[in-house]
């Protein structure tokens, strides 16, 4: 008898042991009210109930015209004594500021020599070596779309692209210049930190230089804003952000244009989310623009001249975009969201000697004193610190000298 109730009791616990086994397996796979209450409590730790992404921010730096007049390589060759160019000495004072994730330039002389010999103004080439120097100091976006983007022909378009070619692996990216129909459509990114940054390099003309019937070269011209506005929107498909680099404007004129601004707000409305100016070589004021979203847009119509040997003195001040953008997770938007504006000097002794580039937080009275710029022909005799104060103060607003926040697009 108490056999039998051992067995009875022994089945009563297995019964309820398996029964129990059943019920969990069930409340994993099955949809009762158990397995609904675990179901929808992982599914919200997975998904829902996850606090979104925190925002992430990156640094992007933005320089204007890199114009190599032959003073600069010049010097650069006897500075490697006789071997090659040695341009550090030109621009070492500025190498601190290019500190972004993303550094843009736009690289207005075609570096093309040696294939062509170095070459000076109205036609340009430049000797490889800047390129490689832009490099090492940071500069990862090359825009390659400006009036001089013609100055050696189709060849010279290729031999430029040719030299970029070899930098692809140090993961420098270019816009603006196209072997053909197919490079354009080939939308150029750079990501940073979850990042996408998107990139459209137009121009306005081209110095009255055309290419030969039939030729493949693809360039984009602001006069053609149904191919600009594809851009735009194929661009903005693959990246958080757009930024457009628009080489217009009036040369030696601080005043924008009314094209310029016509252009910029229909820009903001096909999808750009920044805009950098070059051409004019002088600086130009910068604003916001509203796109269709009601977001605030920086334009930057002129950032000037990153180092030249122009011999007028408003194209010695030139300066940087030191820009935040950040990705918003939560709201799905990317934006600028702070703001610095960082004044350049170029500087060079009597008769252009020792061309290079200073802060203009580091540029002193003295320096400005014996600028060249004040006794060659059309240069300025007035010029000093003063001067520039005034230049730079009349181009650009005050908030944007001492840094300005522009999108909140924090959680």
């Amino acid at each position: 008898m108490s056999k039998k109730i051992l067995s009875l009791l022994l089945a009563t616990a297995l019964s309820v042991s398996l029964f129990g086994c059943r019920q969990i397996d069930d409340s994993t796979v099955s949809g009762s009210s158990s397995s609904k209450s675990n179901s929808s409590g992982l599914s919200a730790v997975s998904s829902e109930s996850l606090p979104a992404k925190d925002p992430v921010s990156i640094k992007l730096v933005a320089a204007g015209d890199n114009l190599i007049h032959n003073g600069i390589y010049d010097q650069a060759r006897a500075r490697a004594g006789g071997s090659g160019y040695d341009f550090n000495y030109a621009y070492q004072n500025v190498k601190p500021l290019i500190n972004g994730d993303i550094n843009v330039l736009n690289q207005e002389t075609l570096l093309v020599a040696p294939t062509f010999a170095p070459s000076n103004y109205p036609l340009f080439s430049t000797p490889v070596e800047v390129g490689d120097l832009m490099i090492e100091m940071g500069f990862n976006v090359f825009t390659l779309a400006n009036n001089h983007m013609l100055d050696k022909g189709a060849k010279g378009i290729q031999t430029s692209l040719e030299y970029f070619d070899k930098q692809k692996e140090k993961d420098v990216i270019t816009a603006g210049q196209f072997r053909n129909q197919a490079e354009l459509d080939e939308i150029r990114t750079i990501t940073k930190k979850d990042v996408t940054v998107g990139f459209v390099s137009i121009t306005e003309h081209t110095n009255g230089l055309s290419l030969s019937s039939g030729n493949d070269i693809k360039i984009l011209y602001t006069s053609d804003e149904e191919a600009i506005e594809k851009q735009i929107k194929a661009t903005k498909e693959k990246s958080d952000i757009v930024v457009i680099a628009a080489h217009w404007g009036v040369e030696n004129s601080g005043i924008v244009s009314d094209k310029q601004k016509e252009l910029a707000q229909k820009m903001v409305n096909w999808g750009a989310g920044l805009i950098i100016g070059t051409h004019p070589h002088v600086l130009q004021p910068m604003e916001y623009l509203q796109n269709p979203d009601g977001d605030k847009v920086l334009v930057a119509y002129s950032l000037g001249n990153f180092i030249s040997a122009m011999n007028k003195a408003p194209c010695m001040l030139g300066g940087l975009l030191d820009l935040e953008i950040t990705k918003n997770y939560a709201a799905g938007k990317t934006a600028v969201t702070s703001v610095s504006f960082v004044p350049i000097v170029t500087h060079f002794d009597a008769r252009y000697q020792n061309i290079r580039v200073y802060p203009y937080e580091k540029y002193t009275e003295e320096l400005a004193n014996k600028h060249g710029v004040r006794t060659v022909k059309g240069g300025y005799s007035g010029f000093n610190k003063a001067y520039l104060e005034k230049l730079l103060y009349k181009a650009i607003d005050e908030e944007f000298l001492k840094g300005s926040t522009v999108n909140t697009v924090s959680n």
